[in-house]
């Protein structure tokens, strides 16, 4: 089995999409380039030992086609033949996969990739503006998920082509700016001494914002799910809950806008997933765009970069599908990531 080089990019249909994340993991089935993808039941990472059970259980024992290209975004680094995911036990391994799964091709992008993929072609119906700010053609893009985790992915253009650029920004530093910061800092959870941005910005982490409120204020926290947490915020039922939404917000629109900078993203940032929609509300109130834009020297420029929560139920599997019609249109490197039988 041989990897590909960049000018391969063509894929043998069917084609089988997935968005393997930490916590749950969805596939469709491409029959051709004009179809519409063919959905399966969203899956728990957690009801099976490995990603090659879950496909031949939830997809290939589901259907009477079988996939000759696989292309799955997966939640964490792609490196080498055994891809670890950040916060599953999951292990792809794509030869395996060819070997045991009948596949011709498998190609593996890390899971903001294939958010940034749909970026490019993300319409005003599948996105939510945040504040004011107007797309630049062209411009370079930024998308920000808190999930399971914390993802992260540029999106620029060059050579007529919209090239993802994936890392793992979730994980850069975070520190108190505020009076109340510093009250609530020191009771936040941290890994090795340091809080990154996916202490705070994910499901765990609005889980360490809320505890860290009650400790500060010296009240027990009485809920202990980042459900219970958003619900009870959105609805103002207790004061630490609803000042978590506001701190999430604040440091969501903070690392956002921090972003926004190093990418120079006048094309627009990005919140990708469940939560984002979950808590448009409370960013509609000003934390968000005010920490978003508090950046001087440069607070008019962000002023002038519009923010976005991206609406569309299974956006990372739009962005797969569309790269995976037109690879040409995108330019996904390959090396490394693309093996064939």
């Amino acid at each position: 089995m041989a990897q590909s080089t960049e000018q391969d990019q063509t894929y043998p249909f069917p084609i089988l999409i997935g968005d393997i994340g930490g916590t749950n993991a969805r596939f469709a089935i491409l029959v051709d380039a004009l179809a519409e993808p063919k959905e399966f039941p969203i899956v728990a990472t957690a009801d099976f030992p490995a990603i090659d059970e879950a496909i031949q259980a939830s997809v290939l024992d589901k259907t009477s086609l079988q996939p000759k290209t696989a292309i799955l975004a997966v939640a964490g680094p792609v490196d080498g033949d055994e891809i670890d995911l950040t916060n599953c036990p999951w292990i792809v391994k794509p030869r395996q996969m060819i070997a045991e799964l009948g596949f011709d091709e498998v190609m593996v992008v890390n899971d903001f990739a294939a958010q940034a993929l749909a970026v490019a072609s993300l319409d005003e119906a599948n996105r939510h503006q945040i504040g004011e700010g107007r797309i630049a053609l062209h411009a370079s893009r930024v998308v920000v998920g808190p999930g399971t985790g914390l993802g992260v992915a540029g999106l620029v253009y060059a050579q007529r082509k919209w090239i993802p650029v994936p890392g793992e920004g979730g994980h850069i530093d975070m520190g108190p700016r505020t009076k109340r910061d510093f009250e609530i800092f020191p009771h936040l959870e941290a890994i090795e001494g340091r809080i990154s941005a996916e202490q705070l910005l994910c499901g765990r982490g609005i889980v360490n914002i809320y505890r860290a409120v009650c400790k500060a204020d010296g009240r027990d926290a009485s809920l202990g799910t980042p459900a219970e947490i958003t619900t009870a915020g959105l609805k103002a039922a207790d004061p630490q809950s609803e000042e978590t939404l506001s701190l999430f917000s604040t440091y969501l629109g903070r690392c956002a806008g921090d972003l926004a900078l190093i990418f120079m993203a006048q094309g627009g940032v990005y919140l990708a997933g469940g939560i984002s929609q979950k808590v448009i509300p409370a960013l509609e109130r000003p934390d968000f765009r005010a920490a978003f834009e508090d950046k001087a020297p440069h607070s008019a420029l962000l002023r002038a970069m519009p923010t976005f929560v991206m609406t569309h139920p299974l956006a990372a599997l739009s962005g797969l599908a569309a790269y995976a019609r037109t690879p040409a249109l995108f330019g996904v490197a390959t090396e490394g990531r693309h093996w064939k039988r």
